[in-house]
């Protein structure tokens, strides 16, 4: 006999079998439904998108390449003044002060000359002593060789008087020992006379001599005295400007202390270091006299162009020309080339009332060589791989090229673009090759203005 247990118990599986089938049937309907009310979204367009981009048509011109650096001013001439001997500072320059200028000859520093000035009267007394010595001797020596003949004719006449005695008395028997031996003692003495006067006379010249030298001696004592004693007041060597002044009255100087220095601002110097690759191959020298030269390994025949000069803390404005003087040093270390500016004072004032002064830093532009047909670019239309991006039949091409020189914003392509074609001047990171575009005209501040 069944037992009813069981049965129930399938019911109740039965039962949830068919409440799950139902909601699931329920979702489903639902979720139909729901899909019904939701639009289709719109179809994607299959249409290529252009990239607006600015285009440039290349045009080869001759260009003049323009080699820029920065170095600061300084006077060509800088003169330390030191005193050359020592003493007591008794005057100075009533405008001895840092940033005067004044002229040439002006008497800056004074020092006590009272000590030089007793030397050099001493030496030229010692120079008029010695110079009386020697017209002493000169005269003597006159004299001396006049008393030369003189006692030579008394030699004569001694010995013609003994040799007659000593005839007489060896041959005749006239006369006596006694008389002929006075007259030999008188002869002997005669001639000794000579001999000591003549040997005083060839001394004369050597006495001269040595007179002479002692009073050129003399003379550069009284020099040195006389110099001394005018390097007692420094004077200004040239118009200039006084730099810096370290001296006051009653201060005790010695030789060699710096005591003021003078800079002479009518002709300025600004040293430039250029890159000695551009050096190399912008500086124009002129072929004929480098060739030519002054015999020393040295550049030589640098053509002396105008350059551009301007200030660096008022960069718009007014500018300065000076003119490229000469090549100062070449630097192994960083390689480059080190030339010099040279402005004149009347290029230094220049039209404002603002001069170019010592001290400031200044950029300069040196022109240098033509470049012949070459294309001029925006920096950025030219990619760090030296490529540019063309617009051909509204496609972005690709291409390289060679840049000849970049001046500031500006980069100058030699090779790589036909004349006529369109650059992109658009600023692109990593387009697509043969990408489509829309060429917009190109605004420049000439248009804008």
């Amino acid at each position: 006999m069944e037992t009813p247990e069981p049965q129930g118990k399938g019911r109740r599986i039965g039962f949830r079998v068919v409440v799950c089938a139902l909601v699931l049937a329920a979702g489903v309907v639902g979720m139909l439904a729901l899909s019904r009310l939701k639009e289709p979204p719109a179809e994607a367009s299959g249409e290529e998108r252009p990239i607006k981009v600015e285009t440039l048509v290349a045009r080869a011109e001759d260009v003049q390449v323009v080699i820029r650096g920065f170095g600061e001013v300084r006077p060509r001439d800088v003169v330390a003044l030191s005193p050359e001997v020592s003493g007591r500072v008794v005057r100075i320059h009533p405008r001895l002060e840092a940033g005067e200028v004044v002229d040439v000859g002006e008497i800056l520093v004074g020092i006590d000359p009272r000590d030089y000035q007793a030397a050099r009267d001493d030496a030229a007394a010692r120079a008029i002593q010695i110079e009386a010595a020697i017209q002493r001797l000169e005269k003597e020596f006159e004299t001396a060789r006049k008393r030369l003949g003189t006692l030579k004719r008394n030699r004569a006449l001694a010995g013609a008087e003994f040799r007659r005695l000593r005839r007489l008395l060896r041959e005749d028997r006239v006369g006596t020992r006694s008389g002929v031996d006075q007259a030999e003692q008188a002869f002997n003495a005669a001639a000794d006379q000579v001999d000591l006067l003549d040997e005083q006379i060839a001394l004369f010249p050597i006495r001269i001599r040595e007179s002479r030298a002692a009073l050129a001696s003399a003379r550069a004592a009284l020099d040195t005295a006389a110099a001394n004693l005018d390097r007692c007041t420094i004077r200004a060597p040239f118009r200039g400007r006084i730099r810096a002044a370290a001296v006051e009255a009653g201060q005790y100087v010695t030789p060699g202390g710096e005591l003021l220095s003078l800079a002479d601002d009518s002709v300025l110097e600004i040293e430039v270091p250029i890159d000695s690759r551009d050096a190399r191959k912008w500086l124009r020298f002129d072929e004929t006299a480098a060739r030519s030269g002054d015999g020393a390994a040295w550049f030589s025949g640098l053509t002396r162009v105008p350059c551009t000069i301007q200030w660096t803390e008022e960069s718009g404005g007014p500018p300065w020309t000076g003119h490229l003087h000469r090549v100062v040093r070449f630097e192994p270390e960083t390689r480059t080339l080190t030339v010099a500016v040279r402005i004149t004072a009347a290029e230094a004032r220049g039209a404002g009332a603002f001069p170019l002064v010592e001290g400031m830093f200044c950029a300069v532009a040196v022109p240098g060589r033509m470049l012949e047909g070459v294309v001029r670019l925006p920096r950025w239309a030219v990619t760090f791989r030296e490529t540019v991006y063309l617009a051909e039949r509204n496609r972005l091409k690709t291409a390289p090229v060679t840049v000849a020189w970049t001046d500031g914003e500006e980069a100058f392509v030699s090779e790589g673009i036909p004349e006529g074609q369109k650059v992109i001047v658009t600023r692109l990171s990593d387009p697509l090759e043969n990408a489509l575009l829309e060429i917009i005209p190109r605004t420049t501040a000439e248009d804008r203005s």
